[in-house]
């Protein structure tokens, strides 16, 4: 058997297959896509150990595309091997002919990978660059927690390495060691608007991979033989303790089609005569390159490994005051406070103990957080990964995680979780099962000032409450605990959901507002005192303030009702009937930027139609570090006496 000439053969009916989807769909990226036909006929049909059959089978070797835009050639060899895709509950083979429906409203074939829309053979969405290499190594240190020898493919393009997160994820590679990932560089010198940055280029490439720890082998992304043998050396290390390995591929945008290649064809499909003159091209390549091809020349997939038992169910947690008698914390309960930050910490030591399939990342603030709870657990300790300084690497990475079937906690400062956005939204659009936890959230930070308080954080995680994921629930959950009780049973109720969730946890010690009888819903709400004038709705650290508001109300006669609306969304009917027990009138208060939880309320109120008043306090302005939480609520106009005065100026009492 020619193997070069079986390569190219295939690669090049690959290439072909995306330039035709790719003009019939009138967008996406086939000269990228011509870039990696070769990269990856040798990986799909002779390298990695998967079944088109069942493409998400757990111990399968992943190809994860970080260079989201070069899907084409994947769907071209996918509807080649028939690749199992399930759109609507309907599981089918692909065929050649689903290329047609490219980017179609109703395919499986969408822009860039995603999972979600019907494609199992990737295990996370991309497309927005920077992200795969990471969630690579969530893949990987998954199959490692369980025991499975699975190897992680992840393509990033040339210009996509610039991008920080990249670095962030080749740091955790080496400092977990995780040789069973291969980063493979597709150096095709071309990114959108112009050629990429010398400090791009293949040479560069390999100095700074190699700096960093790295075995680099630099080979021609084009030459068969180059390829496989750079394939089969990372295969022979993966699992062992050597060091991990990185291939540079030199390869050429818009391989075999002269007339496409060099700037100005990124995401531009060639249509009519200069479509047909590509595809001369291609043919030429191939009478050139596939002249020793035999007619019984051609490749065997090499199956996975038998899955393993599958993990036990979480089993039930102990209830918090229970669990800080297990860990010899029991004199804090005596104090009657607790910050909400610890009780997280006590929380995630008894979800690990309850459950193998969770694990916790952190990004150097472990001991602050109180995740180091989980890390010092001598039994829980190697499910904690600790991620340094790099957020982003941290949320794609337990993306990854999700997709191995872990249930990933991530935890930092509130603030720092704003450098993830985009990560976190990717994690969402792939269905991944995260949880976030962002302490020292709001204005009661005081004196480490605005640099370090998350102030906008609730605005845009409630963003994502107001759409439905992939199962139908809410894109996000946002949850704000009053008390170490609501922190506790919150946790335990983000790691019993399956789906996204953010929880804001505080600093300063609060006082118990709950008890072990508390049932804390995701998506509900307590009401903590009932009466006729006014409903105040509060969450988090606010909730004491507010709950000093109503006794000066009461002083001043006048009867209010208190919400801790804990969960973004809320039961909207259950809100507004107990606002119209107090005639229409609402306070919302909360230690954060506008758009937030005032605005939640304000949005069922218009769906409601109905005759209602609110009155929204939250932080109005850039704040300054102060010495205590009550300086900064003063600052800010959030003390229980400004919640009073607004209840007044609604209610017209003078």
């Amino acid at each position: 058997m020619s193997q070069e000439a079986a390569v190219h053969a295939q690669a090049i009916e690959l290439d072909r297959m995306a330039l035709e989807m790719c003009a019939n769909a009138g967008s996406g990226h086939p000269t990228t896509a011509l870039s990696l036909g070769h990269i990856v006929t040798v990986l799909m049909y002779q390298t990695m150990r998967w079944s088109p059959d069942y493409p998400d089978y757990p111990t399968s070797d992943r190809l994860v595309l970080s260079e989201g835009h070069a899907v084409p050639i994947v769907y071209a060899a996918a509807c080649t091997l028939g690749v199992v895709v399930d759109r609507g509950g309907e599981r089918r083979k692909l065929t050649p002919d689903d290329l047609n429906t490219f980017r179609e409203n109703d395919s499986p074939l969408d822009g860039h990978p995603n999972p979600r829309e019907g494609f199992p053979f990737f295990d996370a969405a991309t497309g927005s660059l920077g992200q795969g290499l990471s969630v690579s190594a969530g893949i990987a240190q998954a199959a490692r927690l369980d025991g499975i020898d699975k190897r992680v493919y992840c393509i990033i393009g040339d210009g996509e390495a610039r991008e920080g997160q990249v670095a962030e994820a080749l740091d955790i590679i080496i400092d977990l060691n995780l040789n069973s990932v291969l980063p493979i560089f597709n150096c095709n010198h071309y990114g959108q608007a112009d050629r990429v940055s010398n400090q791009q280029s293949a040479e560069k490439l390999s100095a700074k991979l190699t700096a960093c720890g790295f075995d680099v082998q630099t080979i021609d992304g084009h030459a068969p033989d180059e390829i496989k043998a750079a394939f089969d050396s990372f295969i022979a290390r993966a699992g062992s303790n050597d060091k991990p390995m990185a291939i540079i591929a030199k390869t050429v945008k818009g391989w075999g089609c002269p007339s496409i290649q060099g700037g100005g064809w990124h995401g531009k499909p060639p249509v009519g005569e200069a479509l047909t003159k590509a595809l001369s091209e291609l043919d030429e390549q191939r009478l050139e390159l596939t002249s020793s091809l035999s007619s019984t020349d051609g490749f065997e997939i090499q199956p996975p490994a038998e899955a393993p038992a599958p993990a036990p169910e979480m089993a039930e947690m102990p209830g918090f005051t229970e669990s800080m008698r297990r860990y010899d914390m029991e004199s804090l309960l005596q104090t009657g406070k607790l910050a909400t930050r610890k009780a997280y910490g006590v929380a995630l030591r008894a979800a690990g103990q309850a459950g193998s399939q969770v694990v916790v990342l952190d990004a150097d603030v472990k001991n602050s957080t109180f995740a180091d709870m989980f890390a010092k657990d001598a039994d829980l300790a190697e499910r904690f990964i600790e991620c340094k300084i790099g957020e982003q690497n941290m949320i794609s990475m337990a993306a990854g995680l999700s997709a191995g079937g872990k249930i990933p906690f991530c935890s930092t400062f509130a603030k720092f979780l704003t450098r993830a956005y985009d990560q976190i939204e990717m994690a969402i659009n792939s269905g991944a099962n995260i949880k976030m936890v962002g302490s020292h959230s709001g204005i009661t930070l005081a004196a480490d000032g605005p640099s370090q308080m998350a102030l906008p954080d609730v605005a845009w995680f409630r963003a994502l409450t107001t759409i439905k994921d992939h199962r139908g629930n809410p894109g996000c959950y946002v949850l704000q605990p009053a008390d170490a009780y609501a922190a506790y049973a919150l946790t335990q109720a983000m790691a019993e959901y399956e789906g996204a969730c953010y929880m804001r946890t505080v600093r300063p010690e609060t006082e118990f507002l709950y008890s072990d009888d508390t049932v804390f819903n995701l998506g509900g709400m307590e009401v903590l005192t009932e009466g006729r004038d006014v409903a105040i709705c509060a969450a988090g650290y606010m909730v004491h303030e507010a709950n000093r508001a109503v006794d000066l109300l009461d002083e001043a006669g006048i009867s209010a009702t208190l919400v801790d609306l804990y969960s973004l969304p809320f039961d909207e009917d259950k809100l507004l009937d107990v606002i119209s027990q107090n005639n229409g009138y609402v306070i919302s208060v909360e230690d954060n930027y506008g758009g937030s939880l005032g605005s939640a309320i304000a949005d069922a109120m218009v769906r409601a139609g109905d005759a209602f008043q609110l009155e929204q306090l939250f932080v109005r302005k850039i704040p300054k570090s102060a010495r205590t939480p009550d300086e900064l609520l003063a600052q800010c106009g959030l003390t229980a006496e400004d919640i009073k005065n607004a209840a007044m100026q609604v209610l017209q009492v003078v």
